[in-house]
């Protein structure tokens, strides 16, 4: 099983973070976006993998390399014109096989039930399956009765669901993508849908999900990613014992935060100073940064 990593969009929503470092790799939880999404299609019986990227792409080349550090063969394509959803799925033709395939965002942390979804697009005949849920204010999808999309809109609307940013395609669906220009592959499947063919919907339950395209949503996407300790602290970091921490933290490699501190849903960076005194309340402090004076709900 093949599968792409979509991680070429310049993350406007999530500046400046993104200034810095690309969407797929800030860490969520000490351990950057991409890890924990290639682990988890590995875990789902995934053997090879495309990365497409556009913004900062050498950070993600010098990352990933040629996957041995993950033990399986990734692949980096980076696109000197960003391409878009479709444009970059069509960009890689040459690496399908004549199995279905598996796209997910590199925006999004999950655990949805994909070996469920992709067995289930098997048995639908589709040329895609979209994996879909129930998730204000994104409910733009409208499914009939029997699985098969019927229409997706452009905004919110009763009755519908959502799209969690995970599809599995059939090959034979590439043709449908125009090449060498920008294209989302939602026009792609609008497209199919209104000719008559078969685009099929996957309905995901009671899993975990987050779509890490804003500040907020990244603080959450950390928060909901420490398990039972609401405190974590890297490699090397060095927290003084008169340090406040509250609700709960994040805290990078080889930080350093001084006495009276205080440190409160925040996430910090890898080498962050928070000086004597100062409060960092529901902020996110990026790499190589000091802080002397209080951040209440900033990103620096």
């Amino acid at each position: 099983m093949k599968a792409m990593i979509l991680a070429a969009g310049f993350g406007t929503r999530l500046k400046p973070l993104t200034k810095k470092c690309p969407k797929a790799l800030m860490p969520v939880a000490n351990r950057p976006l991409l890890e924990r999404n290639i682990k988890y299609l590995r875990s789902v019986g995934v053997q090879e993998i495309v990365i497409n990227a556009h913004h900062l792409p050498e950070q993600i080349l010098a990352y990933v390399g040629d996957g041995g550090g993950f033990g399986f063969p990734i692949q980096v394509r980076v696109e000197p014109e960003i391409l878009g959803t479709g444009g970059g799925i069509r960009n890689v033709s040459d690496f399908w096989d004549d199995a279905p395939f598996i796209v997910m965002n590199g925006d999004i942390l999950t655990d949805i039930d994909l070996e469920a979804a992709y067995k289930a697009h098997l048995e639908s005949g589709a040329l895609a399956t979209l994996v879909l849920h129930a998730r204000e204010p994104f409910n733009q999808v409208l499914v009939g009765p029997q699985g098969n999309i019927r229409d997706i809109a452009g905004t919110n609307l009763p009755g519908r669901v959502a799209f969690t940013g995970i599809h599995i395609i059939d090959p034979a669906l590439v043709r449908y993508i125009p090449t060498n220009r920008f294209h989302s592959i939602v026009d792609s499947y609008r497209m199919l849908i209104a000719s008559g063919e078969t685009i099929h919907g996957y309905l995901s339950r009671g899993h975990r999900w987050h779509d890490i395209g804003t500040i907020s949503s990244y603080l959450a996407a950390n928060r909901d990613s420490l398990g039972g300790d609401p405190f974590l602290f890297g490699n090397n970091c060095a927290v003084h014992e008169e340090v406040r921490l509250s609700d709960w933290a994040v805290i990078g490699e080889w930080c350093r935060v001084h006495e009276a501190a205080h440190v409160e849903r925040s996430v910090l960076w890898d080498h962050v100073i928070v000086h004597e005194g100062a409060h960092v309340i529901d902020s996110v402090v990026t790499s190589f940064t000091e802080v002397r004076e209080d951040l209440i709900g900033g990103v620096v």
